[in-house]
């Protein structure tokens, strides 16, 4: 089946390094769609605050996200401890949520599709998507992936450190009032603790070759 010009949305959520941004990259470039991770759009938010201290958070990243080139962001380190911290706290509130939701949302109708992770994908940013992911992974391997990832950014920091930030951001978002970390009723749970890159790819794209079957033909 070719995949140009087939408008699909695809949503990924699930708790940090559970593997869902390298998967949902991965169905990306498959599928011939734009990729968007909302995590790294509040992680921009956070540095982009801690950079500037704005009288105003609100007119201030309104203001920047109204003129964001996403791609961009790769180029800028948005992984430090600092930057980490202060994203959860900055992803409970409500009218920072909306001025990323409006991003997101406007993202995708001006690429015709879009591959979405993040953690609220699927249940408040893109519901009506045409199909869900749901990301699970052992802590250990989550803090293991994530700490090799880390490594490259900062010799200093210790795979300690990086589980136990693991555990309170995933306990954060699980109990966060608002937008919590939650599977959608509709979701296809994908559990990576033993999966690799390739066995992600195959089992998501069993899924997605029956939607597009069903939206499309042959």
């Amino acid at each position: 089946m070719k995949y140009k010009n087939r408008f699909l949305i695809i949503t990924c959520d699930g708790g940090a390094a559970t593997g869902k941004s390298t998967a949902a990259k991965l169905i990306a470039t498959k599928y011939n769609l734009a990729f968007l991770s909302s995590g790294l759009l509040y992680r921009y938010a956070s540095y982009l605050i801690i950079k500037h201290k704005p009288k105003n958070n609100f007119i201030f990243l309104k203001k920047k996200f109204k003129i964001l080139n996403y791609k961009k962001l790769n180029k800028i380190n948005l992984h430090t401890p600092k930057i980490s911290e202060h994203t959860t706290r900055i992803a409970k509130i409500l009218k920072i949520r909306n001025i990323l939701k409006k991003f997101q949302r406007e993202f995708v109708k001006k690429n015709k599709g879009c591959v979405l992770e993040g953690r609220d994908a699927s249940t408040k940013i893109l519901p009506n998507s045409d199909i869900k992911f749901f990301f699970i992974c052992n802590l250990k391997v989550a803090a293991k992936r994530r700490f090799n990832d880390l490594k490259r950014y900062s010799k200093k920091i210790s795979y300690k450190e990086v589980k136990l930030a693991l555990y309170k951001r995933n306990r954060a978002d699980k109990s966060r009032s608002i937008s919590p970390l939650q599977k959608h009723p509709d979701a296809v749970v994908v559990s990576t603790s033993k999966m690799s890159k390739q066995e992600m790819l195959k089992k998501m794209s069993k899924y997605i070759e029956k939607v597009l079957l069903k939206k499309y033909g042959n």
